[in-house]
């Protein structure tokens, strides 16, 4: 089920600060199978909003994914008929992709300096990627890259904090590693994203659940950077006891994960 929407603006886009940031950011090459087997996707109704933003379909449109990873959203913005080129700097992560989307482009590269001619794109996209990049470097890159009137989005899947059981499961994170989630995931805004304020964002909101085994469910967790960063054992521990949670409230084995899509959209200036 999904139901697009709008929220507020709000203040910073969430970075865990546990591990480096470029060892969380190079921590998915070693565990891409496993990201991209149980990381959920997109609904339709985000790329409608992108579209309706945007103001043109995707079909036909080249579409530059920044940040690609294993193809998750590539291939969403593929199957609407978008032109795409997928960018991804970790060879891991991109080595799936090359295995889902045989044919679909990849070049290895950054946002932060993206491998891309000027006013080659009609959209820049990233998905679960943006907080990986330094905005003073990839906005002026965005806004090179796009056409005159082009368009910059932004997303994350975030977990539906209003579910009571999704709300304990992060608080039990919170406290195994330190984090304050439901901070981090309120703080998905324009401030964090363009420090600068060179771009005019607007926000838009999409709900949406999945049902999967537990097992999945676990191993998506797992595929995050603050596991993937803090040692095996000490997630493996959690998890264990994160099963024994999850079996109160979900007897038959099969979660159902419910998200909210955070999305930011801004377009380049229609001359230059």
């Amino acid at each position: 089920m999904t139901t697009p929407g709008t929220t507020p603006p709000p203040a910073e886009t969430p970075r865990p600060a546990e591990a480096p940031h470029t060892t969380r950011a190079h921590s998915f090459n070693a565990a891409a199978a496993q990201y991209a087997a149980n990381r959920p996707s997109y609904p339709p109704a985000l790329f409608d909003t992108l579209e309706e933003l945007a103001g043109r379909p995707l079909a036909g449109s080249r579409v530059v994914d920044v940040g690609a990873g294993t193809g998750i959203a590539t291939a969403r913005l593929h199957a609407r008929g978008a032109d795409v080129i997928a960018v991804e700097p970790g060879a891991g992560m991109a080595a799936e992709f090359r295995r889902a989307l045989p044919g679909v482009p990849i070049i290895r590269g950054s946002g932060d300096a993206l491998p891309l001619a000027d006013r080659s794109a009609d959209f820049l996209t990233y998905a679960q990627a943006w907080h990986w990049t330094d905005p003073a470097k990839a906005v002026p890159e965005a806004l090179r890259v796009l056409r005159p009137g082009g368009a910059l989005a932004l997303w994350w899947n975030t977990a539906a904090l209003d579910v009571p059981w999704i709300a304990a499961a992060a608080d039990r994170i919170d406290r195994h590693f330190g984090l304050e989630l439901s901070a981090e995931q309120r703080n998905v805004g324009a401030r964090a994203a363009d420090p600068a304020g060179l771009l005019d964002f607007v926000h838009r909101t999409v709900r949406w659940s999945r049902r999967v085994p537990l097992d999945t469910h676990l191993a998506n967790l797992g595929s995050h950077s603050v596991f993937l960063t803090d040692g095996e054992d000490r997630g493996a521990a959690f998890l264990a006891e994160e099963r024994r949670h999850l079996l109160a409230d979900f007897p038959d084995g099969i979660v159902e994960e419910t998200y909210v899509v955070r999305l930011l959209f801004a377009r380049a200036p229609a001359t230059a």
